[in-house]
């Protein structure tokens, strides 16, 4: 089988990890980058062109697409799809799980625990968001961020406020959540393929951080989860259309709080902590797809 990994750095850990289980698999494996495509849009033949030559003998396409390329990255899984070759991360829910507003209302009308969050576009509203999620301090999020970039916690209201006008005045669009203190500065990361939970780990901050990103210096360890925990994961990857993904979870007293749930999940992280080839996993699941 031929399987493409869209990426737009082949030496990227996850990148390589996929070749590697691929290729191991007896796959002929290849990496295209996602920006470089040029999409034929034309009635009854759709077709990519990569490099001046159109992709041929392709069985099947891993997405490996980052948040600020969502748009035209998004384009090309979907013209795969029209293709009709497998894509082990369907077009329309790595476009839900980009959306953070959007993620979160279809897991909270899935009745999926998650901290209380506010969403707001006029600042004459500002004391009312802070005092819907329970007051400061609160989590303010900007919905393009990623890996904590544009995640702020602000220890008072007016600081609170301050930060929000300003992200107002930029015309950005955030949300408010409220703090987990109990979370001491963690976070859990089930990693979802086809339905079953291969790895999970604990990522801790840095102390005097409260982000627990492994980008930001936090610390990865294995964890088991609860069976409460491993519901919680599968049932957001669910809901969310996602046969791969990371659901990022708070432990809290009043059980596990989805944050995140992520459509490209690294993997060095999660495989350094669990020692779990989740590399094969993700090639054991295409074979399953490409093969019925």
């Amino acid at each position: 089988m031929k399987i493409a990994i869209l990426s737009r750095n082949a030496k990227l850990y996850s990148t390589r990890r996929l070749m590697e289980a691929g290729e191991q698999r007896g796959h002929e494996m290849v990496v295209l980058d996602h920006l470089k495509c040029v999409l034929v849009i034309e009635q009854g033949r759709p077709h990519i062109f990569y490099s001046d030559k159109e992709i041929k003998g392709v069985d099947a396409v891993i997405p490996r697409i980052g948040s600020s390329v969502t748009f035209y990255g998004t384009a090309v899984v979907r013209q795969f799809e029209m293709m009709k070759i497998f894509t082990a991360v369907e077009s329309q829910a790595l476009v839900r799980s980009r959306d953070k507003l959007r993620s979160l209302q279809i897991l909270a009308r899935a009745g999926i625990g998650m901290p209380k969050t506010a969403f707001a576009s006029t600042p004459k509203d500002i004391d009312n968001i802070i005092k819907q999620v329970g007051g400061a301090p609160v989590v303010i999020k900007l919905l393009e961020g990623t890996q904590g970039i544009g995640v702020i916690l602000t220890e008072t209201h007016k600081a609170a406020k301050s930060v929000i006008e300003a992200f107002l005045e930029l015309d950005a669009n955030i949300l408010v959540q409220e703090f987990i203190k109990e979370s001491k500065g963690a976070d859990i990361r089930a990693f979802v393929v086809d339905g079953q939970v291969v790895g999970a780990m604990r990522r801790q901050a840095l102390e005097g951080e409260f982000r627990s990103n492994l980008h930001r210096g936090g610390k990865a360890t294995l964890i088991q989860l609860t069976p409460e925990e491993k519901a919680t994961a599968l049932l957001s990857a669910k809901k969310l259309g996602l046969a791969i993904a990371g659901v990022d979870m708070l432990q809290s007293d009043r059980g596990p709080l989805v944050m995140e749930v992520n459509s490209s999940p690294g993997l060095e992280g999660i495989e350094g902590a669990t020692k779990v080839d989740i590399a094969s996993k993700i090639i054991e699941y295409v074979e399953r797809n490409e093969f019925q």
